[in-house]
């Protein structure tokens, strides 16, 4: 008993010893100069960052308090907080952040199941895949409005479009009568190889070997890929549905090239209603209030999704 207990009070006295050493070897004037050298090369980017966002949202806060209409001249005057209370009632704004809810929910969906699917195809060997592969990224490297000028016109024409020409009889107008769906279908095309990116590399970083044991204990391609497969991807499902849905919130080219949120409003979003009441109606006050609604709620949203996220590969980690 007695040696058990010197030796647990020896090697506390020289863990105690150990930190102090370190202790004494880290001068904290050094360290905060050394902590300032490793920042300053980030300072650009850091002021850069300030003065092309930060002191924009400032003014957007500073115009979201007046009453300001551009058709007519002076009109600008202080209301407060009403530009708020009006958005708030307004039954259009309602309509088009359900209308952003919608694309942002159903094209992540469907962007992760097809970038699913295609992940595990790339995952295996097989004769062009680099060529496939490269096909498949191809969508998400084309600029967001190129790409809805092809779905709109190359594609959903209903005269000229190619999806006409394979339907039997033809001759929809799919953009008139299915707006929504229609741009769904081009956010899905250019998001489902991001999705699928982000998926392989998660399959790619799995250890063969565990899925080797599986197969030995008897398991087959469906139970592996539920017990083991899918479970580690989640963190990386979960990464690219918030990535994806933080990015789709800022959704503009494709309603504008595609819809112009027509007919009516049925398919105007968030980001395109802000447009239309600031550069179409030129009231400022109450498209800044908007926007501070909408930038509000998305750092609300984005931070605890990145939390979760964080949490979960730091358990991951842990675990490993």
């Amino acid at each position: 008993m007695t040696t058990t207990e010197e030796r647990a009070s020896a090697e506390a006295a020289a863990e105690a010893e150990h930190v102090a050493r370190i202790k004494k070897t880290q001068d904290p004037g050094v360290s905060r100069a050394e902590g300032w050298r490793r920042r300053g090369p980030l300072l650009p980017a850091l002021i850069f960052m300030i003065v092309v966002t930060q002191i924009p949202f400032l003014f957007t806060l500073y115009y979201s308090t007046l009453s300001w209409n551009l058709v007519r001249p002076g009109s600008r005057e202080f209301v407060g907080l009403q530009n708020y209370v009006d958005v708030v009632q307004d039954a259009t704004f309602w309509q088009a952040a359900f209308n952003s809810v919608f694309f942002i929910v159903l094209t992540v969906l469907i962007s992760v199941v097809l970038g699913l699917l295609l992940a595990l195809l790339l995952d295996r060997v097989f004769l062009g895949r680099g060529v496939v592969r490269t096909l498949l990224i191809t969508p998400f490297l084309v600029t967001p409005v190129a790409g809805a000028l092809m779905w709109k016109t190359a594609m959903l024409d209903p005269v000229f479009g190619f999806v006409n020409w394979l339907l039997p009889g033809g001759g929809i107008d799919f953009i008139g009568e299915f707006p929504r769906a229609s741009i769904i279908v081009a956010l899905v095309w250019q998001w489902t190889p991001f999705m699928m990116l982000l998926i392989l590399a998660g399959l790619q970083s799995m250890p063969r070997d565990v899925l080797e044991a599986g197969r030995v204990d008897g398991a087959n391609a469906f139970q592996l890929f539920r017990e083991l497969t899918l479970p580690h991807l989640r963190r990386f499902i979960e990464l690219g549905t918030v990535l994806g849905a933080i990015y789709l919130v800022n959704t503009f080219d494709q309603i504008y090239m595609m819809t112009q949120g027509g007919p009516g409003t049925a398919s105007a979003n968030l980001p395109f209603y802000i447009y239309q009441r600031a550069f179409l109606g030129f009231d400022i006050g109450q498209a800044a209030a908007m926007g501070v609604i909408v930038v509000i709620f998305t750092m609300i949203i984005a931070t605890f999704a990145l939390r979760l996220i964080f949490k979960s590969f730091s358990g991951a980690q842990e675990a490993a």
